[in-house]
């Protein structure tokens, strides 16, 4: 037993309560402290003069000392009282609520985000396929208007190669339209000299010199002349719908000069796609039986596919690929290559009669330079396409100009169809269509079969399942037992 310890051995027993609850405060002679502290208070009446115990009593009642000894104890007492158990647990059901309500709250959130991001998925998917349908509907609409445009032209004015010499001129002007869209997109902006002697790299490490000029860009910019002016001489002879048809052929073409020059891969669709492109040909001269301008204007027509073809392959074999900077600054060169070289040839053909207006003033410059814009747009559309989209969408808006031209011509021109044309037509169209077909078609094609075979294979499985299962939940409703045979 402690010696302070009271006479009854209460404060014994009371330390004993405190050591064994575990109170907090607790510490050895708290009892004997406390009742000490009791008795001095109660020993020292309202009235009598104690300045001693009076101190005594002042210094255990003082803020600081009652803040040091007895907070904690009161707060813990507090908190062992049933009142405080009933707090206690009331703080604890507020903390799990809390920590339930910030659970609930952050996959709510995480809902959100998710919402969110699904909801900007599908407004870039849904921007992506607009920007793809204005890129084709742009190539078609720009190839049919400048197609419309050189036949009204030819109402007036009768001069093709005038017209290609003029329109190819503004091929100079590509390059400083990308220079501009370069400007105003770039974040790192270049002077034009840096950016042409970068894009200039598409002629080799030196660059743009003059014997590269002369060498590399003299085949390409005559076979673009050939392409343009025969396309414009079979527009003399057949219809809109006819040219556009038959120069889809140029697609046959590429494959057949790729596989023979190039030694590219040899596709059985393909070759398929040649031979319908071919039938349309011959179908499309024997309309009018072989005889008259008909035969003339496939002739042109042909040849303009054929030239285009070449003039593809041959850029594959020297130059290889080349991005929108590339391409940009290889068609400027080829406009001023026309302009410094070719220029003596409409001269040539003005003096000579073969091409030759009496009166300057009498050009229809309007019509010209509404022809010159559109092959302009549509050389841009077509570089830009194939950088920023897919090579696919710029031949799906090329074969699309055919219904567009024949659209045009059958509403404003009223003209008639024959079925052996309208025939050839098709069949140039789906030719062309399978040229589109990647390499491996054949194994995509395999891959997909099998997909859908072992997906319908797994949802037989899955109806099979069901369906026992609803058998069995039947018979023991009815009371009874189905058992599987072994």
């Amino acid at each position: 037993m402690d010696g302070k310890a009271a006479p009854n051995g209460v404060a014994t027993i009371e330390d004993r309560i405190l050591r064994i609850t575990g109170y907090y405060g607790y510490y050895p002679g708290y009892s004997s402290q406390k009742s000490a502290s009791r008795s001095s208070v109660i020993q020292c009446k309202p009235g009598g003069n104690c300045p001693s115990r009076h101190r005594g009593m002042t210094r255990q009642l003082s803020p600081l000392s009652v803040a040091e000894d007895s907070a904690a104890p009161i707060l813990e007492l507090q908190n062992r009282s049933p009142s405080g158990i009933c707090r206690h647990s009331r703080v604890e059901r507020q903390s799990r609520s809390g920590e339930e309500g910030t659970q609930t709250h952050t996959e709510s959130s995480s809902q959100e985000v998710e919402g969110q991001t699904r909801c900007q998925s599908c407004t870039s998917t849904f921007l992506k396929l607009i920007w793809r349908f204005l890129i084709i509907l742009s190539v078609s609409s720009s190839w049919v208007g400048t197609t419309q445009f050189v036949k009204i032209t030819y109402e007036t004015f009768d001069c093709p190669f005038f017209m290609t010499w003029f329109s190819t001129n503004w091929n100079i002007m590509v390059f400083p339209i990308y220079y501009s869209g370069h400007l105003a997109t770039a974040q790192e902006k270049q002077s034009p000299i840096k950016k042409f002697r970068e894009c200039s790299r598409i002629f080799g490490e030196d660059g743009l010199t003059l014997k590269l000029f002369l060498k590399r860009t003299a085949p390409f910019s005559i076979l673009w002349t050939l392409t343009n002016y025969l396309y414009l001489l079979a527009l003399k002879k057949l219809t809109a719908t006819d040219v556009s048809a038959l120069f889809c052929c140029n697609k046959a073409f590429v494959f057949l000069l790729s596989w023979i020059v190039l030694k590219d891969r040899f596709m059985g669709a393909r070759i398929v796609a040649a031979i319908m492109a071919i039938t349309g040909i011959v179908m499309m001269a024997y309309a009018d039986g072989f005889q008259g301008d008909s035969i003339i204007g496939v002739a042109y027509a042909v040849g303009s596919a054929s030239t285009s073809a070449l003039y593809k392959v041959l850029f594959k074999m020297f130059l290889g690929s080349a991005n929108f900077g590339e391409a940009a600054h290889f068609v400027s060169t080829l406009g001023f290559f026309n302009l410094i070289f070719i220029s003596v040839t409409p001269i040539i053909l003005y003096f000579t009669k073969v091409e030759y207006w009496s009166p300057f003033s009498a050009v229809p410059w309007g019509y010209l330079c509404g022809v010159a814009g559109l092959w302009l747009a549509f050389n841009i559309l077509v570089n830009v396409g194939v950088v920023l989209t897919y090579p696919i969408l710029i031949s799906i808006g090329t074969v699309l100009s055919v219904p567009g031209n024949a659209a045009v011509d059958l509403l404003k021109h009223k003209m008639i169809f024959s079925v052996v044309r309208l025939g050839a037509t098709i069949i140039i169209c789906i030719g062309f269509l399978l040229m589109l077909l990647p390499e491996e078609w054949d194994e995509i094609t395999l891959r997909f079969i099998n997909s859908l075979k072992e997906k319908k294979s797994e949802d037989h499985a899955d109806d099979i399942t069901d369906s026992s299962v609803h058998t069995r939940s039947r018979s023991r409703a009815n009371g009874t037992v189905s058992i599987p045979l072994a």
